[in-house]
């Protein structure tokens, strides 16, 4: 379906734009109508064919459309209304265009929720399963505020962590861009003239001359074979189940990052649990839906296990415990909302605990990250000037004997 730019007055003669997809000019007209505007002019939408510009709806987009919507549905303004001002207040063009489309599909009768699953690349199962129970228990307002606290905890995390790790890919780049310099343009340099002092090199001159050789006459396959062999193997990941499920296994695995990413998937699936127990979907319906944002197929079984278990009538942290991967420190804190009845308020504290040990975990892995990068560094020059500068000590102290 082609998608058209537009300019439009609304009721008051405002004027309105945007992009909405339409089968022809006459299915734009009625679109528009139904969001209450009157079409002046309009445009096909050309497609973007750059990488830079596809279509996206971003964390902080999410977020603010939960907090406009969860101040707007409080304040007792209509829905489609909000949604009416949210596409005109967005900067966003292609989430103006969804927004435009979810108003008119609310406006032909569909519930919120159904217009929402009709983007799925924007709302996520969990967001569309968490509306749905907010449309059904009549706590939309509180639904929205949920999500506005959840998906910004999210970004927030998101942000984080790439600011923790922008210092160290950034001195990452600098050892490679130092080594390939070094070794396809400083070392062919000196090579000459380390063969016409017409004395025996050491080891590991050879060694780094063989190595300058190799970047020197072969750069095109030092470069090339790593990303074939990276874009051959996440082929066969997003293929094969089974390869998928042997990656996962390994990230969890690893010795330093492996416990970091455990504990950042258990923060997400307590939120998000917590989040739908909250807005009153079913504990079994909740554990599905956390299958699919767990983001990592191991768990995603372990989840699938304890479903079935307490499917089958075990105790909620019976079944958990059972499932083998999830901490103590869950098991526990699901026993103890079990028990008391503030499921939603245990799950919370998972989170927090455990956003508070990954940040502590992240923050100590920057400080040695940083000073093991600069050590790296360090040794490759050293070896490199020693391989380089050794011969030449050796030829001046033979020339003063």
């Amino acid at each position: 379906m082609p998608s058209f730019n537009y300019k439009a007055i609304d009721k008051l003669g405002r004027p309105a734009m945007g992009q909405v997809d339409a089968l022809n000019e006459v299915d734009l007209e009625i679109r528009l109508e139904r969001m209450g505007l009157d079409l002046i002019t309009f445009r096909v939408a050309k497609k973007s064919t750059s990488l830079f510009n596809r279509n996206k709806v971003s964390n902080q987009d999410l977020v603010m459309f939960c907090f406009q919507l969860e101040q707007l549905t409080s304040a007792g303004v209509p829905l489609l209304e909000c949604l009416h001002d949210l596409r005109e207040s967005n900067t966003n063009l292609y989430f103006q265009k969804v927004l435009g489309a979810v108003s008119a599909e609310v406006e032909g009768g569909k519930m919120l929720s159904q217009a929402l699953a009709e983007h799925p690349s924007v709302f996520s199962e969990v967001f569309v399963s968490l509306v749905d129970a907010g449309e059904q228990t009549g706590q939309l307002p509180v639904v929205f505020n949920n999500l506005f606290e959840t998906i910004r905890w999210q970004d927030e995390l998101v942000s984080q962590t790439k600011k923790l790790l922008a210092y160290p890919a950034f001195v990452a780049v600098v050892v490679l861009g130092a080594v390939a310099f070094l070794m396809s343009y400083l070392v062919p340099q000196m090579v000459s003239f380390l063969r016409n002092m017409g004395q025996e090199l050491p080891l590991n001159t050879k060694i780094l001359i063989a190595v300058s050789n190799a970047f020197v006459n072969y750069w095109w396959l030092i470069i090339g074979v790593p990303i074939l062999i990276f874009v051959g193997l996440a082929s066969i990941i997003q293929i094969n189940p089974m390869a998928r499920y042997r990656f996962d296994m390994i990230k969890l695995n690893l010795p330093i990052t492996g416990p970091i990413l455990h504990k950042i998937i258990m923060a997400r699936f307590a939120r998000y649990f917590a989040l739908m127990y909250q807005t009153g979907i079913p504990i079994l319906d909740a554990i599905k839906i956390c299958e699919k944002i767990v983001g990592n197929q191991v768990v995603a079984d372990a989840l699938s296990r304890a479903h079935a278990q307490i499917n089958a009538g075990d105790s909620m942290s019976e079944s958990f415990r059972n499932a083998g991967l999830f901490p103590p420190l869950v098991v526990r804190m699901i026993r103890v909302g079990e028990s008391t009845g503030a499921l939603d308020k245990s799950l919370l504290n998972i989170s927090y605990f455990y956003d508070r040990d990954v940040n502590d975990a992240m923050q100590k892995m920057l400080k040695m990250i940083e000073p093991a990068l600069t050590v790296l560094l360090g040794a490759i020059l050293g070896f490199i000037m020693f391989s380089v500068l050794g011969p030449v000590y050796d030829s001046f102290s033979k020339l003063k004997i």
